[in-house]
């Protein structure tokens, strides 16, 4: 088993599921990134990602997530499908803390892979490498309290929501409520998605 969130950027796995293969994140993504989390209807469900996402931008934001692994603050993925190959269709991330063997979960998918289930499948896959392959105590994640889309997925891999933090966040010209959703190692490895048949290869 290793410990927890290795800090060597070589060693950040490649996630295989039944219909994804979750990479670690590149420089050459920058342009995906701008264009689909850019999107007006993807942007307006996350914190600090502005529409449209001006390629520049979009590249600083790689470039950091790849140097937060590096300092050992957590892999970002890029979520890719077998069937289309390498072509990024979002991005899903665990931000470590690791004295207290912590993460805060986050994933965002471009409009045109909504809907087919395919969040809920990378969230699930990350979850089983934090606590087993990684051995997390806890992963944790927020979202906008009117993302029922999101709140789905994030019941759907077990998390219970743990309240919510009003006006918490600006977005615009509002500040938004956001509901934070938790679940511990010992709650997920006792859930039918522990004894879920292993990921394909």
């Amino acid at each position: 088993m290793i410990g927890p969130l290795s800090t060597d950027l070589t060693q950040q796995p490649t996630l295989h599921s039944a219909r994804l293969i979750l990479r670690p994140l590149c420089s050459e993504d920058a342009a995906a990134v701008a264009a689909l989390a850019g999107d007006r209807r993807v942007a307006s469900q996350l914190a600090d990602v502005p529409s449209p996402f001006p390629l520049d931008v979009a590249a600083r934001w790689v470039e950091a997530r790849l140097d937060r692994f590096v300092r050992g603050g957590g892999p970002t993925f890029a979520i890719t499908e077998r069937v289309r190959g390498a072509m990024l269709l979002g991005t899903v991330s665990l931000r470590s803390v690791p004295r207290d063997r912590r993460a805060e979960l986050g994933y965002w998918l471009g409009h045109e892979f909504w809907g087919a289930g395919l969040a809920s499948e990378a969230v699930s896959r990350v979850l089983r490498w934090a606590f087993v392959e990684s051995n997390l105590h806890r992963v944790y994640a927020q979202v906008i309290a009117t993302n029922q889309r999101s709140q789905r997925v994030l019941e759907k891999a077990g998390m219970e929501r743990e309240g919510t933090r009003r006006g918490h966040l600006k977005k615009g010209r509002r500040f938004v409520d956001v509901d934070q959703y938790g679940i511990l190692r010992d709650e997920w490895m006792k859930s039918p998605l522990a004894g879920a048949k292993a990921p394909h290869r």
